[in-house]
């Protein structure tokens, strides 16, 4: 009995140090979650002050049915997929790249991971005033300077935020994201047993058959967890949807759905409602991550 209590107590000896921070984190993260999950039951719209009360299931039952925001997870899941696996292939190739010894490997492997350091709105103000601007911006002044290079001054000016809202969103956010799938995967490359590797070229292999049958199936965790990761936080993008296109053409998502009925329409009670909906994809869509994560853990450990 006093062995166990000496046990118990020198494992609460080293908790103690983390109580503080654990406790703070319960107040800033879960207490305003459970102020959210109360809100969403009540009818509270800032318009109709004098209808405030217990609302039950219904702001769920408007979640659920209302087509606007049914369109809005339809966006999202073309937006999230799209970015995702582009960035994936994207990432993928640019780490087989800087997989390579090559001069000024450091400085390469520097500039490409710059666009994922940018502040996602200022990332996004920089896609939509110096790149997509049909009056000065640089896409429509390449097409300038080509078409004037074979001697016309009748170059096509498209307005790439109206023509294409969508496809210029995704852009600029598979631009952000494909420096986090590049690093994810060449710590999977760079991890890769080099003995394995030497074998099968001195039996013959090629680059090809290496990588089919080597690198792509040690890859795999690799790729799993930068699609799970790169799809929670692509997933919660409001930035980019906000600042190219403030929503509109058919590019709301759920998260500006979401601002859009409690900024605009006043409805903290759907809002509410609207939120926990999101955060309980997302937790599902984490805990897949965090899965992933932990059989790697694993796979390092019994190395």
């Amino acid at each position: 009995m006093r062995g166990a209590a000496a046990r118990r107590a020198k494992e609460w000896a080293r908790r103690a140090p983390l109580l503080p921070a654990l406790v703070f984190l319960i107040i800033v993260t879960q207490l305003p979650f459970v102020a959210t999950v109360v809100l969403s039951f009540t009818r509270w719209n800032a318009l109709a002050p004098d209808r405030r009360g217990f609302a039950a299931l219904d702001n769920y039952a408007a979640v659920f049915t209302d087509p606007a925001l049914r369109a809005s997870v339809a966006t999202t899941v073309l937006l999230t997929v799209t970015v995702v696996l582009v960035s994936l292939v994207l990432g993928l190739g640019l780490a087989l790249l800087l997989d390579r010894k090559f001069f000024g490997r450091g400085l390469v492997r520097t500039l490409l991971i710059t666009p994922f350091l940018v502040v996602p709105v200022a990332a996004a103000l920089l896609w939509k005033h110096a790149l997509y601007n049909a009056s000065y911006g640089l896409l429509n002044g390449a097409l300038t300077a080509v078409w004037r290079l074979f001697g016309s001054d009748g170059a096509p000016q498209p307005d790439w935020m109206t023509s294409s809202p969508l496809a210029a969103v995704e852009t600029a956010l598979i631009w952000q994201w494909t420096p986090f799938m590049m690093l994810i995967l060449l710590a999977g490359l760079q991890s890769r047993p080099a003995d394995a590797i030497e074998a099968a070229r001195m039996d013959g292999a090629g680059t090809f058959a290496i990588f089919r049958y080597l690198t792509l199936p040690h890859l795999r965790r690799y790729l799993e967890l930068a699609a799970l990761l790169g799809t929670v936080y692509v997933v919660q993008n409001f930035d980019a949807v906000f600042t190219i296109t403030s929503g509109g053409l058919g590019t709301a998502t759920l998260p500006y759905t979401l601002y859009q009925t409690f900024y605009q329409a006043h409805d903290y009670g759907r809002a509410s409602a609207q939120g926990v909906v999101v955060v309980l994809c997302s937790l599902l869509v984490a805990t897949f991550a965090l899965r992933t994560v932990s059989s790697l853990l694993r796979e390092e450990i019994t190395r």
